[in-house]
């Protein structure tokens, strides 16, 4: 085995947080990538990796030589790639995790286009509303909509999403329908919870985020977004959410808008990945295919970032 695919398993390692994980990427057994890091702390004459039953980390000598093996591996491809040569199609495998909102309206019906494009990508989708650990998890990068807490990641901003606040016909006809902000503070809500505090999140305010929040009182929390909806549907409350997931229900009546100057709030959405130098190809592929694809989605709800990096 050459030099640079060694360094090529290597850096998978790192980047996928196992060995198992980057033997998965790699299309390779994991006994030949145990063997290839081992050929290489020996080629060097250092150790690289702690290995423990549970996970890896790097050594103080590996943490500098992953700097420097992805610099090389990134010379590798841009003098490979300086003339148009060299252009293999990304594959192996590619985990991502998206949130229960974006997967019917904005995903599935998308990603058989991402496929036709990559067919030599092993796609892992998962979808889900709650926190992922990207290493812990072996998730390559993660799409989030709402403001993001700090982090180690990398977060790039794709678009802004529109809110709306909207219930039952048989809620408002119970409970009356708000007409103004002020108004909703008498109303009861099916609140959203996210991870293992069932702390409500909050509702958000029209203006710049870092404004005033609220929370209504609840007549229901629940941690799903079909649930989310379904709750706000059989008249449980009024809900803040994205107009993309509710646009159909909106459009037949089972669901009503109310205060529509709500509608002025937009949450972000966002791709997150690790904060690597150099991404797996498939990972990349798959970054600004969904940076192009969102920009051919923009609507009323859905507003592609102009300026993204």
């Amino acid at each position: 085995m050459d030099f640079a695919q060694q360094l090529r398993i290597f850096v998978a390692v790192v980047d996928n947080g196992s060995f198992s994980r980057a033997a998965e990427a790699l299309r390779m057994a994991r006994p030949g990538v145990t063997n290839a890091i081992n050929a290489l702390e020996a080629d060097i004459g250092a150790r690289l990796i702690h290995r423990t039953t549970r996970r890896l980390s790097l050594t103080g000598e590996g943490e500098q030589f992953y700097d420097r093996a992805t610099r090389l591996l990134t010379d590798i491809s841009d003098a490979r790639n300086l003339f148009g040569g060299g252009g293999v199609s990304p594959r192996g495998r590619l985990r991502i995790d998206i949130p229960v909102a974006l997967a019917r309206p904005l995903f599935i019906d998308r990603i058989p286009s991402f496929k036709q494009l990559y067919p030599e990508v092993d796609l892992i989708l998962g979808v889900s509303d709650q926190p992922v650990d990207l290493v812990a998890d072996g998730v390559d990068c993660v799409l989030r909509i709402g403001e993001l807490a700090p982090s180690s990641l990398v977060a790039r901003k794709l678009a802004s999403i529109t809110m709306v606040i909207c219930g039952s016909p048989s809620y408002l006809e119970a409970h009356g329908t708000p007409q103004a902000i002020e108004d909703l503070r008498a109303h009861r809500a099916v609140n959203y919870f996210s991870g293992r505090g069932h702390r409500p999140v909050a509702w958000s305010m029209p203006g710049d985020p870092g404004l005033p929040q609220f929370t209504l009182r609840s007549g229901i929390m629940v941690n799903d977004t079909e649930a989310f909806v379904g709750c706000a549907l059989n008249g449980l409350g009024l809900i803040q959410v994205p107009g993309l997931v509710v646009a159909d229900h909106l459009s037949t009546g089972s669901l009503v808008e109310v205060v529509p100057e709500m509608r002025s709030i937009r949450w972000p959405l966002s791709i997150m990945y690790p904060n690597r130098q150099h991404l797996a190809p498939q990972v990349r592929a798959f970054i600004d295919w969904v940076t192009e694809m969102v920009t051919d989605s923009a609507s009323e709800w859905l507003y592609p970032t102009a300026d993204r990096q």
